[in-house]
């Protein structure tokens, strides 16, 4: 495991300031109602919920960005919304947020992507989805494209993928092609449709089962996951595979043959929500600014295990990180 000072971690956060970072995947509006469970309903077996706040969060790839710019880099969010109420609610939060809305084509023929659910004393009850996952047409993918060209200074592009339409072959070997002309590094987040498809990326970060699926054999032991790691950057010619493996932390295989586990510290886990999210965000952030990769993936480790204590979907913060640090080294 990398050892990380926490004056170390501090230039790494500084570095990270005003580096813009462009993100490009499945963007969805995460809707909340919270409330309280105090009776079950005469109409059928199912809990009652007296409803307490209704809350709205940057959900999917918008959720990777949040991280971004929690952490003090700029972000380039491109995604698909609809011409909806919910678009121009996730437009309001991505501006909040400080984040430009300029990468966010409006596509009047298919809904934006919803998902609500419902918390009753602090459990997920219930989950409803509103999506389109149509492929995204020719004059979307130049929409982005056309945006990456007018950029001076990508530190990173991230490819989200959450299998809504947006991560089809010809955006994800385009985008690659065009990080490549331009020397940019490239950290992919996959889903099993089009896993192969990234190939030549900085680094390749499937969890456990994801790498199971698309493998076809179960990651049960430490040799199972070696196994699978050094199979994936052969397939993929990528220069990094992180494997993320839940409670047991991560394992990270480089392209010269070393492997390193990162370990998780336990911690009281209220929702895994979003923790791959902040994985892939504050892996190409802390690379951003100037981390190695094996202190990238030991900072998005621990920055992951911070979200999970935390019901919801919540971004990572520098002050919440250098908190976990501490911590660790106790």
């Amino acid at each position: 495991m990398q050892t990380l000072s926490e004056e170390r971690v501090r230039e790494i956060l500084k570095n990270i300031e005003g580096k813009e970072i462009a993100v490009i995947g499945d963007v969805m509006l995460d809707r909340y109602f919270w409330g309280k469970v105090t009776r079950i309903s005469p109409e059928a077996p199912v809990p009652v919920i007296d409803i307490e706040k209704e809350t709205f969060h940057l959900g999917g790839a918008a959720n990777v960005a949040s991280n971004l710019r929690s952490l003090g880099a700029d972000v380039l969010l491109c995604g698909l919304i609809g011409d909806d109420n919910s678009g121009r609610n996730f437009v309001e939060l991505v501006e909040k947020c400080g984040m430009s809305s300029a990468g966010l084509y409006v596509d009047k023929k298919r809904p934006t992507t919803v998902k609500t659910r419902v918390i009753g004393n602090n459990q997920q009850i219930v989950r409803l989805d509103r999506e389109a996952r149509a492929a995204i047409e020719a004059e979307v993918i130049e929409y982005f494209l056309d945006l990456f060209k007018k950029r001076d200074n990508l530190s990173a592009i991230i490819l989200e993928d959450y299998n809504k339409g947006v991560m089809t072959k010809d955006v994800i070997h385009r985008v690659i092609a065009f990080a490549s002309d331009y020397g940019i590094p490239v950290f992919v987040d996959p889903k099993l449709v089009n896993f192969f498809e990234y190939r030549d990326v900085t680094v390749f970060k499937p969890n456990r089962k994801e790498a199971q699926e698309a493998l076809g054999f179960t990651l049960t032991t430490d040799n199972d996951v070696i196994r699978a790691g050094q199979s994936l950057l052969e397939k993929l010619n990528c220069e990094n595979v992180l494997l993320t493996l839940g409670e047991h932390g991560m394992m990270l295989f480089e392209k010269d043959g070393n492997i390193a586990s990162v370990p998780t510290k336990a911690r009281h886990v209220a929702d895994v929500s979003g923790a791959g999210d902040t994985v892939i965000a504050t892996l190409a952030a802390a690379v951003s600014g100037g981390a190695t990769m094996r202190e990238a993936s030991a900072l998005s480790n621990i920055a992951a295990g911070v979200v999970c204590e935390e019901p919801g979907i919540v971004s990572i913060t520098p002050a919440a990180l250098l908190k976990a640090l501490e911590e660790e080294l106790l």
